[in-house]
């Protein structure tokens, strides 16, 4: 497959992702929001924009985070990047640039929620209400189009690629969220385990939609180990880091690369760090640190990244 054609399918997939990522985000910083009774509501905001990845270009704009402005910058701001419009534009370009490698109904998702965007761009700023509406609407386009390529797309090295971006990049925020808000409440390691927000840990399973799933896996009320355990180690939920690294060695090891070598060091990097996860223990993960080992996590996702990127000569 073309390096050009391959790079698009992997942005594609990976911007849209993302957009549906820091949807959920607002959508749940906005609930916390209103049900926060002491004087530090902002500080709900201000998670959000860490959990994005978006705290440097944010604060080189703006003093504070608040709702006006973080509601803005993360669901409109052209000049982020990772901000919803942002997301849905750059998935759009890349969906133009590869046409005739996507299916009729690919390209009518993407294309159709580009069109769209614009009357909820033309309404900002909104009302808590409209608000809600265009992030619910993100949500269901999203997992309209992931729907689609699951259903449509031939199982090539296309759909490999396409993959491979979504699953890169949840693994990515799923990571940073529970490193965000572990490392915000429990600052201290000998601190897991103690008196808890409950809600604040409640607000995780609400972003990544594993409420159910939480209630499934876990009876009783929700505690911090059994959270990071759902979120990491569990294969069971489509959104845990060990879930995501499964999918991304199962769509690395059937790509064809012209550079062996190059895609073995790829495969390499990922097989490893889904074997840490596949049999990585919780109350060892925790007990050694779990910010360190988000952390490093993170890191070996981002280096992964660039390599599958320079392996395919993106």
């Amino acid at each position: 497959m073309l390096a050009r054609a391959a790079e698009s399918l992997f942005w594609l997939a990976r911007y849209m992702e993302r957009a549906d990522y820091v949807a959920r985000l607002l959508q749940v910083a906005g609930h916390m929001n209103s049900v926060r009774v002491d004087s530090d509501r902002n500080s709900e905001w201000e998670s959000a924009i860490v959990a994005a990845g978006c705290s440097k270009p944010y604060f080189a704009k703006h003093v504070v985070a608040n709702e006006g402005t973080v509601i803005h910058f993360l669901a409109f701001d052209r000049d982020n990047a990772s901000s919803i419009a942002a997301c849905i534009e750059i998935a759009r370009r890349n969906a133009r640039a590869v046409r005739t490698a996507l299916t009729a109904d690919m390209w009518e998702a993407v294309n159709s929620t580009w069109q769209e965007l614009a009357a909820y761009r033309a309404a900002a700023p909104m009302s808590p209400d409209r608000l809600n509406e265009f992030l619910d609407w993100v949500k269901a386009r999203v997992g309209l189009f992931l729907g689609i390529v699951s259903n449509t797309m031939l199982r090539l090295d296309g759909f490999r690629f396409a993959r491979v971006g979504v699953f890169l990049e949840r693994a990515d925020n799923t990571a940073r969220l529970l490193d965000v808000k572990y490392h915000v409440r429990l600052p201290q390691v000998t601190d897991v385990g103690g008196v808890v927000d409950y809600y604040q840990w409640l607000a995780i399973l609400r972003v990544v939609g594993a409420r159910r799933a939480y209630r499934v896996l876990f009876k009783g009320p929700v505690q911090p180990a059994h959270v990071a355990e759902l979120l990491i180690v569990r294969t069971e939920f489509p959104r845990s880091l060990a879930f995501c690294y499964q999918q991304i060695t199962q769509h690395l090891d059937a790509i064809v690369s012209q550079d062996a070598h190059a895609a073995a060091e790829v495969k390499r990097q990922a097989h490893s760090l889904f074997a840490d996860l596949r049999f990585g223990r919780i109350d060892q993960i925790i007990g050694n640190g779990l910010h360190e080992y988000l952390t490093d996590l993170i890191e070996r996702t981002d280096t992964l990244g660039i390599e599958f990127a320079k392996g395919h000569l993106f």
